[in-house]
């Protein structure tokens, strides 16, 4: 049984403890806090759990679904975003599912209690780098998940990642109640929304619902500029004069929200938090006084300011990462290479475009996402695609960063509007449909390897062998594939699903890290795929939005396995039926 110990009973290191517990590891976590400390201490975060960290939860066996299904955690069903500018914008759009926000102290006080009960070793230390050496010595594998201390300066930060050296917003956040426990808005009709007010130059003021250590509260979240107007907690001494002070600020800044807050009570002694982040990334991989690594995870690597709300989805994410890395490994150990390959999969699969989104919303709008914003206003299919990139930050590219990409992305959107069915509801409709998944190649003209994801494939014909596939007429990369004589479909393995979302992302080079051999007509072929299938072009046909390619088959190769499976919008892993 291989030895792992986890320092930091967080986001991530808990459920990466509980996950690695339940796939059979001896794990050791140590906490400087008890699980009833955490409970009654001071609130840690703002946390907003959106459907695709949620369902990352649940893929670990660490949600807490007991309190989902008893309703006391109310679902937070879309976001309602008002800029306060010249000519002001208010709009709101649907989550594609619900958000939760449960107090982090309840949940890791839970998680640790769980992963006790289940006959865990919990340590309560305060892990100095002194301590980490001797840990280090003695397990497989030591993960650093907090950065609190001297031990997060064993990671160094990474500069090209960094762009910011302080902070960007001043933070506050108060966990209050009404009404004997009621949310504190009384604006029924949205309260079950993140209400987001942006003042441009002064800071924004966002609201959602949740529960805390007392029952059901609404987060008052507030991010000023720094040495702007909402920059005014320094004399702050108590948490009744951080609630007093914010109602000012409320009142000064977002007159709109001063009357939902009006007979705001704190939830408890500890419902306050002050601070201030410099959003960091830093080296995963820490090395020690005595030459020995330590693996870096969450917050410890990467710290983003809380604007977005990422900081949680981010953490739980990127224990899933790990803990899929760890299983895959097998008996083999856990060198540098492997800490740098896990954590470059989590940072080009997910955390780079979370990072990058957040920064980019720290700094003054520029004019095409100003557009965008007001736009959004006369059309819910841009909304819900601006909405989109709280749950998946990897949706808001590269539309939200360039202005040529806006222009033909507002575009879309708008004739999403106007079409016969609900754009969105259609294409929930469709994900019925259970597909294999697929990564189709090719070689551009000027030698580059080319890529993307797709479920659009199907066998056509047995003589010739035909096979299609259907590329969007928007896919960035469609001019390649129409200049190439050749691609190939590699359909991807059930442990593969790193690769399908490196592939559906608009990264530069999609193939870093992708292990492949060349195939016909210099083809990237995928290594590891279940099947591929070296296809000659030989038809066009133009199909709406979409094109679709047909080719013949030139050679195939499949080494057979599970594959990986596409289906409401989830992967899935095949199994047996039951019944057979």
């Amino acid at each position: 049984m291989r030895k792992i110990a986890i320092i930091g009973a967080g986001e991530s290191g808990a459920q990466l403890a509980l996950g690695l517990q339940r796939d059979g590891y001896a794990v050791t976590l140590l906490s400087d806090r008890s699980a009833a400390q955490i409970r009654t201490g001071k609130v840690m975060s703002s946390q907003c759990m959106f459907p695709t960290a949620l369902d990352a939860e649940a893929q670990m066996g660490t949600a807490l679904t007991g309190f989902y299904e008893s309703g006391s955690v109310p679902g937070i069903t879309s976001i309602r975003l008002r800029v306060d500018a010249k000519d002001p914008i208010e709009w709101e759009a649907p989550l594609d599912g619900p958000a939760r926000s449960i107090d982090q102290r309840i949940k890791s006080a839970l998680w640790i209690e769980t992963f006790i009960a289940a006959g865990g070793d919990f340590r309560i230390e305060k892990v100095t780098p002194r301590m980490l050496e001797e840990l280090a010595h003695d397990y497989e594998l030591v993960i650093v998940s907090t950065g609190k201390g001297e031990i997060g300066q064993i990671f160094p930060r990474d500069k090209a990642k960094s762009p910011f050296d302080r902070p960007q917003r001043v933070l506050a956040l108060n966990y209050v109640k009404t009404d004997g426990g009621a949310s504190a808005s009384s604006d029924t009709a949205d309260s079950n929304a993140i209400r987001m007010s942006m003042a441009p130059g002064v800071g924004e003021f966002f609201t959602f619902p949740g529960l805390t250590v007392s029952g059901p509260c609404r987060m008052m979240v507030f991010e000023g500029v720094v040495g702007g107007p909402m920059d005014r907690w320094t004399d702050v001494g108590s948490p009744e004069e951080q609630l007093e002070r914010s109602l000012e600020i409320l009142r000064e800044h977002f007159p709109h929200e001063a009357a939902n807050f009006a007979d705001a009570e704190l939830t408890d002694d500890g419902a306050t938090l002050l601070g201030r982040i410099t959003p960091t990334v830093r080296s995963a991989v820490g090395e020690l006084g005595n030459g020995k690594l330590v693996f870096g995870l969450g917050d410890a690597v990467v710290l983003n300011d809380p604007l977005t709300g990422q900081g949680s989805n981010n953490a739980t994410l990127a224990a899933k990462y790990y803990l899929d890395a760890i299983v895959r490994r097998g008996q083999q150990a856990f060198d540098r290479t492997w800490m740098e390959r896990t954590f470059d999969e989590f940072w080009r699969g997910w955390g780079q475009w979370a990072v990058e989104w957040t920064n980019d919303l720290l700094k003054p709008r520029r004019d095409h996402q100003k557009t965008l914003l007001s736009e959004a206003a006369d059309h819910p299919a841009l909304a819900a695609s601006i909405v989109s990139g709280f749950d998946d930050p990897r949706t808001s590219y590269p539309w939200w960063f360039d202005s040529a990409a806006a222009a033909d992305f507002m575009q879309a959107r708008k004739e999403e509007d106007t079409s016969v069915f609900d754009v969105r509801d259609f294409r929930s409709a469709l994900g019925q449909f259970a597909t294999g998944v697929t990564v189709v190649t090719t070689v551009a003209a000027d030698g580059r390897k080319v890529g993307m994801t797709a479920n659009s494939f199907t066998s056509v014909s047995m003589e010739p062998p035909l096979v299609l596939w259907c590329p969007s007429k928007r896919a960035p990369s469609l001019g390649d594939f129409e200049d190439a004589t050749h691609f190939a479909i590699n359909i991807l393995a059930s442990d593969q699903h790193v690769l399908s979302r490196q592939f559906a992302t608009p990264a530069a080079d999609k193939f870093v890290g992708a292990e492949t051999t060349e195939g016909i007509a210099g083809v990237p072929l995928l290594n590891g795929a279940v099947a591929t299938f070296q296809c000659r072009t030989v038809s066009r046909h133009d199909a709406g939005d979409h094109v679709i390619y047909v080719g013949e088959v030139e050679s195939y190769k499949h080494d057979g396995g599970a594959p990986l499976v596409f289906h409401g919008g989830k992967y899935h892993a095949t199994a047996s039926h039951p019944d057979f």
